[in-house]
């Protein structure tokens, strides 16, 4: 018995000597992410070396997930440029065309209407750039690599579509002389320039396209010549990479870009997973493993976010309906209290750039895109089913509208034998109502009598669509004509 009492005697002590006192009560407490152990009751107590190891894996895992949506829009550019410089050879000065079902296969949510005209130069190699616009139907952007505008360029930018020379600097550059320029700068080195050219004569629209250039301002004597180059049938994509390989894109822009101030708290959270500026990205095993699956649970997250957007109030476009406005921020992704994290995140996840003529409310001038994942019922559109869009009659466009259907897997034009994505008002051989409306039609196989007005869908894969309206008019800003929703038919 003597014995019995100098030993419990001694474990006090012991417990004493440590701060714990002899009514010690440990406490293992349920949570979300398991079971969380402490020396003491919760208050009180320490984590267990367990509990703490899980917690630091918990936290860098929840800050992988949010920057992971964070970085869509920059991950997204610099996956674009790194694919247009690996797969097509196209350097700082050359421009990339797209013309083809084939060659769009690599954008997000490309048009099928309009050639598509684009580059990815990199101002601190090349230095400040002039950009000369011809006059006619064009719409194009500068975007710095964040995927916020720089300027438009063209019918909505300062030249308003009558041709102009403009002057781009990045972060830090001066120039001597700038009269007769409209000079705009970028935040960052890296920018994106893209054109779309809605003439619709082919030899004018030709005409165009070669008379857009572009070239380092210390060359403007004599500026050299812009290489065109084209995808074909190569296989490429500016779809953010899954798995480790987002992050090594990431990992790599960030290196190569200024860190800005809205960004810093993003950067410290990026610090314990191994990415931060100035240092190489090698993540270890650990950091790999939580990195890897931050990505499946990131993406998700972002198609969530993007299909069954929630809290985006600039996305609503009428009560009842299925349809939203898709893009729906501030092209500056700025609220009067807060960067728009969300809805830039829903946007950048399934399209790409963004302009101040791509929401402008002038009737007459940019674009609309509305944007549907459900059918009239609520139900994910499905490639297994037939669906019908009634289009009334008299839409709303002073140039004209389509619809173009894509994959949810790669946010890009739906691939189907026959080639085929995209129907719109300036298809000679629509098929029309006698009122004027159009049915057009999306499922595995065409109407009989209506195959002109069919988009072939993919049994097995999931799909979404864009109703864009080009140059929309004052019936659409007033709703006084609205845009019915999918409906399922036999």
């Amino acid at each position: 018995m003597k014995h019995i009492i100098t030993k419990a005697l001694t474990v006090v002590a012991v417990l004493a000597a440590i701060g714990i006192g002899a009514n010690v009560r440990a406490e293992t407490i349920e949570t979300r992410i398991g079971k969380l152990s402490f020396t003491h009751d919760f208050a009180n107590g320490y984590p267990t070396k367990e509990t703490v190891e899980k917690l630091y894996d918990e936290r860098d895992f929840q800050r992988a997930c949010q920057t992971y949506l964070w970085a869509l829009p920059i991950v997204a550019f610099a996956q674009d440029q790194e694919q247009s410089r690996t797969v097509f050879g196209a350097g700082d000065l050359d421009l990339g065309l797209s013309v083809t079902y084939e060659e769009r296969l690599g954008i997000l949510t490309p048009n099928v209407v309009t050639p598509y005209l684009g580059a990815l130069p990199d101002l601190g190699k090349t230095g400040p750039l002039m950009i000369e616009v011809p006059a006619g139907a064009i719409a194009g952007m500068v975007d710095d690599f964040w995927q916020r505008p720089v300027t438009d360029l063209g019918l909505a930018g300062p030249d308003q579509g009558k041709g102009g020379k403009y002057l781009l600097l990045g972060p830090g550059q001066t120039v001597s002389q700038t009269d007769g320029f409209i000079v705009v700068r970028s935040s960052t080195m890296n920018v994106a320039i893209f054109l779309r050219n809605l003439e619709t004569d082919p030899e004018k629209a030709e005409r165009l396209l070669k008379q857009f250039r572009f070239y380092p301002y210390a060359q403007r004597e004599n500026p050299p010549m812009n290489r065109t180059v084209r995808p074909g049938s190569r296989k490429w994509s500016m779809t953010q990479p899954r798995g480790l390989a987002y992050w090594g894109r990431l990992a790599d822009i960030i290196n190569r870009e200024p860190v800005q101030e809205r960004d810093r708290i993003m950067m410290a959270m990026l610090r314990p997973l191994g990415i931060e500026k100035g240092k190489p990205f090698k993540p270890d095993e650990r950091q790999k493993k939580i990195l890897t699956e931050a990505t499946l649970v990131g993406e998700a997250m972002a198609k969530a976010n993007d299909f069954d957007k929630r809290q985006m109030e600039l996305s609503h476009y009428r009560g009842g309906v299925q349809w939203h406005l898709s893009l729906c921020l501030d092209p500056s992704q700025e609220a009067e209290f807060y960067t728009q994290l969300d809805e830039r995140a829903a946007w950048f996840y399934e399209a790409a750039t963004t302009s101040k003529g791509m929401v402008t409310k002038t009737p007459g001038l940019g674009q609309v895109y509305l944007g549907s994942y459900k059918d009239k019922d609520g139900n994910w559109l499905d490639g297994a089913n037939t669906y019908r869009l009634h289009v009334l009659p008299n839409a709303p466009v002073k140039q004209f509208w389509s619809l173009t259907i894509y994959d949810v897997d790669t946010r890009s034009l739906i691939q189907n034998q026959q080639k085929l994505a995209d129907r719109s008002s300036r298809q000679p051989d629509l098929v029309k109502n006698a009122d004027g409306s159009v049915d057009l039609y999306v499922g595995p196989t065409g109407p009989k009598g209506c195959e002109q007005n069919w988009i072939p869908s993919v049994p097995g894969r999931a799909w979404f669509a864009y109703f864009r309206l080009y140059a929309p008019t004052e019936a659409h800003f007033n709703r006084t004509w609205t845009l019915p929703d999918f409906e399922k038919v036999k």
